[in-house]
């Protein structure tokens, strides 16, 4: 008996949740992120992440990987050094579809 009222608890709550506006959690997507990686990174950071060019992270060793999704964001927020800012460019989903792609590297 205990369990079937916990089953209706539960049950009535799914369906609050479904019946009000409640935001959705934000997944972010790999393959969007894998397009964008091609359009602008992939000729500084190479298509399989080790660098095109010298200077540039090898994210196949996780050098700049071994940080938190803000820090990432932040840089391809504000760029560094010779990385250019995209803000403006991509939006906040695209940024990290871009790091959740990134992560598929190391």
């Amino acid at each position: 008996m205990k369990l079937s009222q916990t089953a209706r608890y539960i049950s009535g709550l799914v369906l609050l949740a479904c019946t009000c506006n409640v935001p959705t959690a934000f997944a972010a997507d790999v393959f969007k992120g894998k397009e964008i990686y091609q359009t602008y990174c992939e000729v500084c950071h190479g298509s399989n992440g080790q660098g095109a060019i010298p200077g540039t992270p090898n994210f196949t060793r996780g050098q700049g990987l071994l940080q938190p999704d803000l820090a990432l964001y932040n840089r391809i927020e504000s760029g560094k050094n010779a990385m250019p800012a995209f803000q403006g460019v991509l939006d906040t989903d695209q940024m990290l579809d871009v790091i959740t792609y990134l992560r598929t590297f190391f």
